[in-house]
Formats: structure tokens, C-alpha cells, sequence
């Protein structure tokens, strides 16, 4: 892969994590749950047990999460445009170890917590989110 198409994939990896954010945020409200509860009972693989969200530390943990996600992925989308030009190979590295971090903390937490199905999602988000970034771009 050339060095364009890195920074293409790093708009999407940006996308990828990005796009957690606002489902989450909105797991603050009751009203606007649905799709935070959703994404739980996917991710959890628990489809006959719903996720409840009707405790106010269960929301602001979503609220807080959502926050979180959403400013990763800006500061991906940034490191793609304004910093990628001048320092591609560590950009690359840099999204790489923190795509990594997340995997192997979140998948941990989430077997600890007797999710492993989100460890699995984790694999097919984390294949998403790296792409072709695994290997350093050719000139």
C-alpha cells in the first residue's frame, strides 16, 4: 500500500472508532437509549436478556464512553489530516499501539465480565480499523 491509501484507511479507522460515540452518548438519555441498548445486546451476544439502562451510573458510564470514543476518533481523523504529510510511518504507529491497547483492555474486561462475544466482535472491529495500516506504507 502507498502512502495515500494509509491515510484514506486512517479516515476510516477514524470513522470506525468514531462512529461509537454518539450511539453511546445517547445511552444517557432514556429517550434516545434505544440504540446504546442495542448495540450492548450485540456486542454482549444477549438477545433474549435485554440491557437495561434505567440506572443513572449506567447512563453516564454511556454518556462518558461515547465522549471518549468520539475523541478518539476526531484525533485519528486529525492525525490522518494534518500530521500524516509530514510524519506518515509514526502516525501509523501511533494509531496502530492504540487500536492494540484497546483490543487486548476491552477484550480482557469484557471476558472478565462474562461478555466474550465482545472479545470476538473486538477481533472483526480491530481487522476493520488496521486494515492495511499493519504494514508500513511503500513510497
Amino acid at each position: 500500500m502507498n502512502r495515500a491509501f494509509h491515510q484514506f484507511w486512517l479516515k476510516i479507522t477514524a470513522v470506525v472508532v468514531g462512529s461509537f460515540g454518539p450511539v453511546f452518548s445517547f445511552g444517557a438519555m432514556q429517550s434516545t437509549s434505544a440504540p446504546a441498548r442495542l448495540t450492548l445486546d450485540l456486542l454482549g451476544w444477549r438477545l433474549n436478556h435485554p440491557s437495561n439502562f434505567d440506572a443513572g451510573d449506567t447512563r453516564f458510564l454511556s454518556a462518558v464512553t461515547g465522549g471518549f470514543l468520539l475523541g478518539w476518533g476526531v484525533m485519528i481523523w486529525c492525525l490522518s489530516a494534518w500530521l500524516y504529510p509530514l510524519a506518515p510511518e509514526p502516525v501509523r504507529r501511533t494509531v496502530l499501539a492504540s487500536l492494540l491497547a484497546w483490543f487486548c483492555l476491552d477484550s480482557a474486561g469484557s471476558i472478565a465480565s462474562g461478555n466474550p462475544s465482545n472479545a470476538a466482535f473486538n477481533v472483526v472491529v480491530l481487522l476493520l480499523a488496521v486494515g492495511p495500516m499493519w504494514r508500513p506504507a511503500r513510497d
